[in-house]
């Protein structure tokens, strides 16, 4: 099946492969022709879609926690494929060793010398499924990639590929024979997010479409490199006024204090909605960060950095949400 979408003519995307800086609308419309792209291998929400895709565009990693097969590695290899990056799976499970992750010093067959043999993390985007079935050892195998986008093997340090984005999958619902991630590991995930069942018009399109839908691999390269930087570079020079970071740090804050958290935001986490917030702003063509922006990354930036009480009578998604309706959103001016 060919894709429905067009695809963008060379001379635009070559506009968007250097100087410093590109065209807010330019990006924008590059950054809904890849959503529309990854959506037609993908049926879900589209709301799903934009906050995956931002995700890696502002260089964080992501993680799913829901049921199984609700589509999360088509989405990840629909991300990939439609930005022209390499993708990698790996299944976690209990006996999974780091260096099935990172790759080990083995001897080679022809040179008969020690030699680095790169694991399946040396690629763009990861999807570690069911990462909480992995033991702890493992499971910290990916901190460093994580954060330092290098792993190190037998004291030397090799370079991950960049972009490197992490897509984490865990069932909340199976417990048995499950290793919990440590809030530390939590903490490197950008947003969190629950796809949840599609309602039944999305679920007929699936059905409806079963037979004619493309595969993720079959789908076009809309977009490059030269986008990637061009986004990645606009979300780092993005207006952020300081009402609008005032806001950020009153939810925050707000978080530390709640009677039903034993643990609240971090500064991280404040970087972390920061973040997510002016991608958002950029994929809608703005240079600039507004409080809509950032409620609508809230939930996603901070439910997972958050420890409840054990006896609190909420969920972690269920405070947070109470906490943005209950600050004072600021009146947005716009640049300063």
């Amino acid at each position: 099946m060919t894709s429905a979408v067009e695809r963008p003519s060379s001379g635009s995307l070559s506009s968007l492969s250097g100087g410093p800086s590109a065209d807010p609308a330019e990006l924008a419309r590059v950054f809904d022709l890849v959503a529309a792209t990854v959506r037609t291998a993908y049926v879900g929400r589209e709301e799903t879609v934009r906050l995956a895709l931002c995700c890696l565009m502002a260089e964080g990693h992501l993680l799913v926690e829901d049921f199984p097969g609700l589509g999360k590695t088509t989405l990840a290899k629909a991300l990939a494929r439609s930005l022209g990056l390499g993708f990698g799976r790996v299944q976690f499970t209990a006996d999974l060793l780091p260096a099935d992750i990172t790759g080990a010093v083995v001897i080679d067959r022809d040179t008969k010398l020690l030699a680095f043999r790169p694991g399946p993390i040396f690629t763009n985007v990861l999807v570690a499924d069911e990462l909480n079935r992995a033991s702890p050892k493992a499971q910290s195998a990916l901190l460093e990639a994580m954060e330092e986008r290098q792993v190190s093997v037998d004291g030397t340090s090799h370079f991950l590929p960049r972009p490197f984005m992490v897509v984490a999958t865990q069932n909340p619902y199976d417990a048995a024979g499950t290793f919990p991630l440590p809030h530390s590991q939590l903490d490197r995930f950008l947003l969190r997010l629950d796809i949840g069942y599609p309602d039944r018009a999305l679920e007929d399109e699936l059905l409806a479409s079963a037979e004619s839908r493309p595969l993720p691999e079959d789908l076009p390269v809309v977009a490059g490199e030269g986008f990637l930087e061009s986004f990645a570079r606009a979300v780092q020079h993005a207006h952020v006024a300081g009402e609008v970071r005032g806001y950020i740090l009153d939810l925050v804050r707000a978080t530390r204090g709640h009677p039903e958290l034993a643990v609240g935001a971090s500064p991280r986490a404040a970087l972390a909605v920061l973040r997510a917030a002016a991608a958002v702003a950029v994929a809608a063509g703005r240079g600039f960060v507004t409080p809509d922006d950032v409620k609508q990354v809230g939930p996603a930036a901070l439910a997972h950095r958050v420890v409840l009480h054990p006896v609190a009578p909420s969920t972690a998604p269920a405070v947070i949400g109470e906490i943005l309706n209950r600050v004072p959103v600021p009146v947005a001016r716009g640049r300063a």
